[in-house]
């Protein structure tokens, strides 16, 4: 297992070159993704022209593209990294139809209404058409590990007791790495990146 330095746990300011290092180091310790870090590793964050690193963040923050302030993305309440499927490529026609027969009762028809979940703090499954901004990417590889996260381990929604959960269809085996990326190329199919 490949180790990094580090004297202190707490979130740390690299700056220019620096941060390309760490971020290079990170991947030779196969610990990164197409998104940067993996969630169970580090994070990074864009703050004034400087990347900070933090370990064990429930999301990733990344520059916005015109502000330079930094946004959230969205992650998965449960934990686990990328599966296979994220590095598929996945043909949205196939993906149509298990999303009619798997995502449908929740995220509602296309994607476009997700149904009411008591105990949830929003109180309903969230749509996936539109998607929450922060999982779209102009890159594909950043895009389809996004959405992969939470179809392969689910996420748990904030509330006191939701009545609904997401479904770990990767990590339960309820649809093949070859099903999750079909279904990530219909998602993305349904929300372009602009």
């Amino acid at each position: 297992m490949c180790r990094l330095p580090m004297r202190n746990t707490r979130a740390r300011l690299i700056t220019g070159f620096a941060a390309v290092q760490l971020l290079s180091l990170l991947a030779a310790c196969g610990r990164t993704t197409p998104a940067g870090p993996s969630v169970s590793s580090a994070t990074t964050a864009s703050v004034g022209g400087a990347t900070s690193v933090s370990r064990g963040a429930a999301a990733t923050a990344m520059p916005e593209p015109t502000s330079g302030t930094t946004v959230e993305i969205a992650r998965p309440s449960n934990p686990g990294g990328p599966g296979a499927a994220a590095a598929m490529t996945g043909d949205p026609k196939a993906g149509a139809l298990i999303f009619a027969a798997n995502c449908k009762p929740c995220h509602g028809d296309a994607g476009k209404v997700g149904v009411s979940n008591p105990g949830s703090t929003d109180g309903t499954v969230p749509p996936l058409n539109p998607i929450d901004e922060t999982l779209v990417s102009k890159d594909p590889k950043v895009y389809a590990y996004n959405l992969d996260l939470f179809i392969q381990h689910g996420s748990t929604p904030e509330g006191d007791k939701p009545t609904l959960k997401m479904a770990a269809w990767g990590d339960d085996g309820k649809l093949t790495q070859q099903q999750i990326a079909d279904v990530i190329a219909y998602i993305i199919s349904l929300n372009p990146a602009k």
